[in-house]
């Protein structure tokens, strides 16, 4: 779905409306009984460059182009406005035949000015996952002003992400997420959704989905390292990003140089199910713009409470389970409300909270019995990507990554009974967070997950009210890596810190170890507003 970078409502650019799964998967990226702590699998081991099976992979030469595509390509546009070149990375299909198929992966690099002091490459990662990031090096390198002309940042669209060779599953819809609805008949339509979601996936991508995993695309990284002659990399990730990056560092000791983990997610929570856990850092993000919306309910007409506003959530959530509401061209039901809202929590600003409330209010005319002909730009957005094919590819990717990393249990009943259980605590969140997808119809992963090493000295930043990877798993991941330092955002609702939010004291902090590469004595605590 649409949204910020997430698990999983996230993947793409960090700019607002960004793609997010809602959840995710993250994102959310983005957001999955959370599954027990993954088997170990052995990290790779180097091996000499006179045995590398991957070595025409390693030292192909890279031919850089410009990124423009035509005359409508605006990511193009901004990369070339930049000074950025791309090129087309060759890696194999299946690493574990180096000379069967290869596939390609598209990247863009800002090369660096400031030769002198140069550090090296600095690889990106926006999330997801699914989540194109090669059109993100023009705002990442604005962002890191001065540092950044020590460094070329390079965008990846990880493989089978959008100019890389393509996954598409010819979905009907953008995103597998969605509510159970408000009863069984129609947490049963969701398990029939959810299946022939995976049915397509194997008749239209069987011979790849096996090879869509996070494992594969930290090979493919390695790759890129290689075939761009760095002997490191640094490396910035945001949200799903965090756990490749986390995967990355593991396979490959010693290649990473300076890491920063945006928006992290503890990878023993992270799977199919990873938005549970997050319903109540979701409604505390609802309370929280539903506070900003009373005070401008001159503008919105959504309540002058706190409480009238979320009422009117509520009302269009009990309305959306009595019959679908039409919202445009879409029959928007109770399945679905409550994955716009999710999509709507997960940037803390004026311009968010803004396109927010336009939707909330478009929602709340349809569910009083209005006619919303025109939707509101953010929902029509959304719903577009929720409720048509024109863009299943970022949803196809998306589950195949998450279902080709980590097992999901198998019985509907399960969910079923989560879901119940969980509605009593969040009736509103609680039915999307531990809803069936369609992992639970997908064949087993051929690798099993990544056990992360026990320490890695990165700089972890996370705010206190993020609604995808959520406060707590920054703070599990820190404790278990003694050499790292945490960068906190206190009092806010946001997913993703550096160079999104605004935060001088955040941003000042990761620019300044991007710059020196040396963490922070201590970790370090920044206001909502410093």
């Amino acid at each position: 779905m649409k949204s910020s970078n997430s698990p999983y409502p996230s993947g793409g650019s960090r700019r607002l409306g960004l793609r997010a799964a809602a959840g995710a998967a993250l994102c959310l990226v983005g957001a999955l009984t959370l599954p027990a702590s993954p088997a170990t699998a052995e990290p790779a081991k180097p091996v000499r460059a006179t045995a590398d099976p991957l070595a025409r992979f390693h030292h192909q030469n890279l031919t850089w182009k410009s990124c423009l595509l035509g005359p409508d390509d605006r990511t193009g546009k901004e990369l070339q406005q930049a000074g950025a070149r791309c090129a087309d990375v060759t890696v194999p299909l299946n690493y574990d035949a180096p000379d069967g198929r290869t596939i390609t992966v598209a990247i863009s690099r800002i090369r660096g000015t400031d030769t002198a002091h140069r550090v090296g490459a600095l690889l990106l990662n926006g999330g997801g996952p699914g989540g194109q990031t090669l059109g993100d090096p023009p705002w990442v390198r604005k962002a890191m002003k001065q540092v950044g002309e020590r460094y070329d940042v390079v965008g990846v669209d990880p493989r089978f992400v959008g100019r890389s060779t393509p996954l598409d599953c010819h979905w009907p819809a953008g995103s597998f997420i969605r509510g159970a609805g408000t009863d069984r008949a129609a947490f049963d339509r969701g398990v029939a959704f959810a299946r022939d979601l995976a049915r397509r996936c194997r008749t239209n991508e069987g011979a790849v989905l096996p090879y869509a995993t996070t494992r594969n695309t930290a090979r493919d990284m390695d790759v890129i390292r290689a075939a761009l002659g760095e002997r490191r990399i640094s490396y910035l990730g945001y949200s799903y990003g965090t756990y490749l990056g986390q995967v990355y560092a593991t396979m490959f000791p010693g290649r990473t140089d300076r890491v920063v983990l945006d928006g992290v997610a503890d990878p023993h929570r992270y799977g199919p199910r990873l938005l549970r856990g997050s319903e109540p850092a979701n409604r505390h993000a609802l309370r929280g713009w539903a506070a900003w919306a009373a005070a401008r309910d001159t503008t919105y007409g959504l309540g002058r409470t706190t409480s009238a506003v979320m009422a009117a959530v509520d009302r269009i959530q009990a309305a959306a389970g009595r019959a679908p509401l039409s919202i445009g061209a879409h029959r928007v039901d109770a399945q679905v409300v409550p994955v716009v809202l999710l999509n709507g929590l997960s940037q803390d600003n004026d311009t968010a909270y803004d396109a927010f409330a336009q939707a909330v209010r478009d929602l709340r005319r349809a569910a009083d019995g209005g006619t919303v002909s025109t939707p509101s730009p953010w929902l029509a957005d959304i719903l577009g990507f929720m409720l048509t094919g024109a863009d299943s590819s970022y949803g196809s990717v998306q589950s195949a990554i998450l279902c080709g990393d980590v097992a999901a249990p198998r019985d509907p009943e399960i969910y079923w009974r989560d879901v119940q259980r969980a509605r009593v605590r969040d009736p509103l969140f609680g039915p999307v967070a531990n809803n069936i997808g369609p992992c639970a119809f997908w064949d087993a992963p051929r690798e099993r997950p990544t056990t992360i090493r026990a320490d890695l000295p990165a700089l972890l930043v996370n705010a206190t009210g993020d609604p995808r990877t959520t406060y707590d798993m920054a703070r599990t991941v820190h404790r278990n890596w003694p050499s790292s330092r945490l960068v906190t955002l206190r009092g806010a609702d946001q997913h993703a810190v550096y160079g999104v939010f605004g935060s001088d004291c955040a941003d000042t902090a990761v620019s300044t170890y991007l710059a020196t590469g040396h963490l922070p004595p201590r970790d370090i605590t920044c206001e909502r507003r410093s």
